[in-house]
């Protein structure tokens, strides 16, 4: 038990820890500290709901499915240019992280409209999370849920981390030239992931 919970926490972290569109973005709302609560739980619920079906067993429909995760390809690399213009031209002008707050208190229902669409319209997440958690689950047979155990646990930890430790680096984005970067860095890890899905 123990042991299918842990290999699934390092499995999950070793996974979601890598800097993507999604982790950008839920940092990003945490040193605007707006909307963090429902990101955080958006983020690891859609975790959960993916981690769970992944070791059900559904990734071996996932895997047939060659046509829904290109459909979803081509509408996320739509999304992840149109997210990463925005950044860009954000990122034209200067501008203190109190500023920046101040100015982009968006609706709580477009942050998460955006958070869902970074999320769901990633085919990576289906592939990672889905499939190869899925996978890895298989083989802890009897063991397989507390597996999956672990890795939801990785998610919790990961996003309530990013998402509330992110206002640990605010002092270092109260200037406006340090804001500019992180809008730029965010820009293009985007547009970065985009030509990635675009290539295949």
């Amino acid at each position: 038990m123990l042991q299918a919970s842990a290999a699934g926490l390092l499995a999950g972290l070793t996974l979601i820890v890598a800097i993507g569109a999604q982790n950008a973005y839920v940092l990003r709302q945490g040193l605007l500290r707006s909307h963090i609560g429902p990101v955080v739980a958006v983020c690891a619920l859609s975790d959960l709901i993916l981690i769970a079906a992944g070791v059900s067993g559904i990734g071996a429909i996932v895997a047939h499915a060659g046509w829904v995760l290109t459909v979803v390809r081509w509408f996320g690399v739509a999304f992840l240019v149109w997210y990463a213009v925005g950044s860009l031209r954000r990122a034209r002008h200067a501008e203190s992280l109190a500023a920046a707050a101040e100015a982009r208190q968006d609706s709580r229902g477009r942050v998460l409209a955006r958070v869902v669409a970074l999320t769901w319209l990633n085919p990576h997440v289906y592939l990672d999370t889905v499939l190869l958690l899925g996978s890895i689950a298989q083989g802890y047979h009897g063991q397989r849920w507390w597996f999956a155990v672990g890795a939801g646990l990785a998610s919790i930890v990961w996003f309530s981390a990013l998402g509330f430790g992110a206002r640990l680096a605010a002092p270092v984005l109260a200037l406006p030239r340090a804001w500019q970067v992180l809008e730029v860095l965010i820009g293009l890890t985007m547009l970065l992931i985009a030509v990635k899905l675009a290539l295949g």
